[in-house]
């Protein structure tokens, strides 16, 4: 039997015909599916055109505590089957912003690693994710990373996504050095460096005996703190230490100052005037006494030459007397 069309009356009293209503319809849904798939091909056909290889990175800088694994992220989206499929990461570290390195490369199903990273990168998720892991990480690890991902035949340049990576380090031990002269009224400079530190670490200078004294540091660079000491004297002698600190940790490195202060010589000088006088005063008793030897030793030669001669006189005249007697 033929399908025929059933009149339906409408809310304002006309005829329609239903069937005709559902073809026009379906023509519409049709239609509209069509202008979709056409939209859809244009889109397709334009990413391939100019599209290449999308590349993402979720995360613009990392932090990571020295020692310690970090992943960095790469995500891409390709249209191509991966038989090509390159991924190159490069580092251009903080340390030498001119000279980036190579950190580990994926092509096609083979991976590179280079040598100051060999053993501690490794790629996640091959081959639908860039990512990599970067285990026992060091100071020297720090600086920006690039993803770089291509996808042959997919024309267009390859994509490219960045992250920084900071590598956070407690202090290494300082190394206390001095110089200058040590002898009462000398100067002396007390230095404090330390090789590495991040966040840098503060340095801090104090004498711990015999009272603890915090002293003001002269920074020489980033790594080196000094202390200048002018005018030494024995109350500078003592022990010295340097504290180097960040939120990581701190270390310490102590120099034992020992200022040389001559000994006090007035005793001395008066114990050398005092043997001085008496040596004088010895001397000069020696003097008098070889004198008054000298003198006594005169007199008693004059009075024995004296008494001589009174007795010659005697002996003399005695005969003139007794001769004068006789006669």
């Amino acid at each position: 039997m033929p399908l025929q069309s059933v009149p339906v009356r409408s809310e304002e009293g006309k005829h329609t015909d239903l069937y005709g209503v559902k073809r026009t319809r379906i023509l519409s849904v049709m239609g509209c599916t069509g202008w979709r798939l056409l939209w859809l091909a244009c889109l397709v056909s334009t990413f391939l055109q100019y599209g290449a290889v999308r590349v993402m990175v979720r995360e613009s800088g990392l932090e990571v505590v020295q020692g310690d694994s970090v992943t960095l992220p790469c995500s891409f989206f390709t249209m191509m089957p991966l038989f090509r499929l390159s991924i190159i990461w490069t580092l251009t570290p903080l340390s030498d912003p001119d000279s980036p390195i190579q950190v580990i490369v994926y092509d096609q199903g083979q991976v590179i690693e280079s040598p100051s990273f060999m053993g501690r990168v490794g790629f996640v998720g091959m081959p639908w994710s860039a990512d990599i892991i970067l285990n026992y990480t060091r100071v020297s690890d720090a600086g920006v990373y690039r993803c770089v991902v291509s996808n042959p035949p997919e024309t267009g340049d390859p994509g490219i996504g960045e992250l920084s990576l900071t590598v956070l380090a407690p202090p290494s031990l300082p190394v206390c050095l001095w110089e200058g002269d040590t002898d009462a009224g000398g100067n002396v400079r007390l230095s404090c460096v330390v090789a590495q530190g991040y966040p840098t670490p503060q340095v801090i200078w104090e004498k711990l005996e015999p009272d603890k004294t915090t002293l003001p540091v002269n920074m020489d660079g980033d790594m080196t703190g000094s202390v200048h000491i002018t005018n030494v004297s024995a109350q500078t002698s003592g022990l010295y230490r340097c504290s180097v600190t960040n939120p990581l940790g701190t270390q310490h490195c102590y120099i034992n100052l020992s200022v040389y202060t001559p000994p006090d010589n007035s005793p001395g000088i008066l114990q050398g005037v005092l043997l001085s006088l008496t040596m004088a005063l010895l001397l000069l008793a020696l003097m008098v006494l070889v004198l008054w030897l000298h003198r006594s030793a005169q007199e008693s030669k004059w009075r024995n030459g004296h008494e001589e001669d009174e007795c010659y006189n005697e002996i003399k005249y005695t005969p003139s007397l007794i001769k004068r007697s006789f006669v």
